[in-house]
């Protein structure tokens, strides 16, 4: 009986042992709680590197926002600036003494001193050695002051040389610009094209550039004075 009991305890702790053993189910589940943790450690690092590259892209995105805040401040404050400085310029040409030039304003005005000023200068610098008494008489209706006094000079000068070697003087004036128009008083600048002729000579040509100072009188545009540039 003794020796029976022994063997059956035997038995039983061996089969006690064996059940832990290799290729038992003990073993097995153990194993693949072992693998699961392994797996989880080897993944941790992955995790991290993902949530490395998370923050870096967030910090990219971040600094990306800013950017485009920062452009789009700058892009405002350079609009602002323009909006200030066209402010100013339509504030100088409404001010004094600007708005007084109504060759800034007054287009019709402007026009018609432009037209009447070209006709009269086209009038009395052209002349032909007949014609040369008319020409002064119709000068004396549209130049006055100094201008008229310079123009009686000028005749006085060239009349025996225009009659003698029959000079013709043809004169277009071919772009006039008012520089100031104040109620009566102008001030323009002409450009002239000019071509003379001595006999059956043929003709020259000449450019001129005049500065004229006009002034209105009973409605008619009179040249004051006439300097050459």
């Amino acid at each position: 009986m003794a020796a029976g009991s022994r063997a059956g305890a035997s038995e039983s702790g061996a089969a006690e042992a064996g059940g832990d053993g290799p290729g038992t189910r003990a073993w097995e589940d153990r194993a693949d709680r072992a693998d699961r943790a392994a797996g989880e450690d080897q993944a941790d690092p992955e995790a991290g590197e993902d949530a490395s590259a998370g923050e870096t892209g967030g910090r990219r995105r971040f600094g990306g926002r800013r950017l485009r805040a920062t452009a789009l401040a700058v892009l405002a404050a350079v609009l602002v600036l323009a909006g200030c400085g066209f402010f100013y310029r339509a504030h100088e040409l409404r001010s004094a003494p600007a708005a007084e030039n109504r060759a800034l304003t007054d287009t019709a005005a402007t026009t018609r001193v432009a037209g009447d000023i070209a006709d009269d200068l086209a009038r009395v610098f052209s002349y032909t050695p007949d014609g040369l008494d008319a020409t002064e008489r119709s000068a004396r209706t549209v130049l006055t002051g100094r201008a008229a006094r310079q123009y009686t000079q000028l005749i006085d000068r060239i009349r025996a040389d225009v009659t003698k070697q029959r000079v013709t003087l043809s004169t277009q004036v071919v772009r006039t610009g008012v520089i100031r128009l104040d109620g009566d008083d102008a001030r323009l600048l002409v450009f002239l094209d000019q071509v003379s002729r001595r006999g059956k000579a043929a003709g020259a040509s000449a450019a001129a550039q005049l500065t004229i100072t006009a002034h209105r009188e009973n409605g008619q545009w009179r040249i004051v004075d006439i300097t050459t540039r």
